[in-house]
């Protein structure tokens, strides 16, 4: 916390989010992202997101890059909230990527993420629920190169990553500069979760905005300074930028 050059990089990620409002507004965003006319950049933004953001600024020039940022998560809203704002809906990607694939029904999508096993049962699971051809499937531990070569070789139209933060976004804004027209969405463990290896928490924990702590116990090594640390450490950076915002 010596230096306060991470409150310029908050600034610029809280204005670029687009806040979803209602369902209609869901609906149209969907539309949208489901027709893009050039390489289109979807990420997600949490809490993780934005003490990622303060410590790493390649993460921050790959984040503040993308095309469109949602706001995900119970930490996101305590921030908007105290700066004034409405934080609209939740648009966490485990329920919004689902929604996304929907809307590319017989498209060409690419999964490009977690580990074999997992991935494999992603794809199954995806082409028999959401009827979208899979045409390039890859683990999430190549260099970006070669998902590079792999977009040019399979032109899908809608490419979801699951390698997690901050490696995702740096691949999306390089797909993104490559050229080829499609959609990129960040999605995290969205991967994991289409293909079983994580749970999703009880509904009543959704609802109340808690599902990290259910993450946190099914994962506790792996989640640990995510959450238990990476929290307070947010909540905190929350208090100092509320102050420096009121005072500017």
């Amino acid at each position: 916390m010596r230096t306060l050059a991470w409150l310029h990089k908050w600034q610029t990620i809280i204005h670029k989010l687009r806040v979803v409002n209602e369902g209609d507004d869901e609906h149209a965003l969907i539309d949208a992202l489901s027709h893009p006319e050039t390489a289109t950049v979807l990420g997600f933004v949490n809490a993780h997101a934005m003490n990622l953001v303060a410590a790493n600024t390649a993460y921050y020039d790959s984040l503040s890059a993308a095309d469109v940022l949602l706001r995900d998560g119970s930490g996101m809203a305590i921030l908007l909230r105290r700066l004034g704002l409405a934080p609209g809906l939740n648009m966490n990607g485990t329920d919004f990527i689902p929604r996304l694939l929907a809307a590319y029904k017989g498209r060409r999508v690419a999964f490009w993420g977690t580990e074999e096993t997992y991935l494999l049962n992603a794809v199954r699971h995806c082409e028999a629920t959401y009827s979208v051809n899979v045409v390039s499937a890859h683990h999430g531990f190549a260099d970006v190169d070669a998902y590079i070569a792999l977009a040019r070789e399979f032109q899908p139209e809608l490419v979801v990553l699951g390698m997690g933060m901050p490696k995702q976004e740096a691949v999306a804004a390089r797909l993104a500069n490559s050229g080829v027209p499609c959609l990129i969405v960040c999605g995290g463990a969205i991967l994991d979760f289409l293909g079983g290896k994580v749970s999703r928490a009880p509904q009543w924990m959704r609802r109340l905005g808690c599902e990290w702590v259910f993450r946190l116990i099914s994962e506790p090594k792996r989640l640990f300074t995510r959450y238990v640390v990476g929290n307070p450490m947010f909540l905190l950076r929350t208090l100092i930028f509320r102050e420096r915002a009121a005072a500017t």
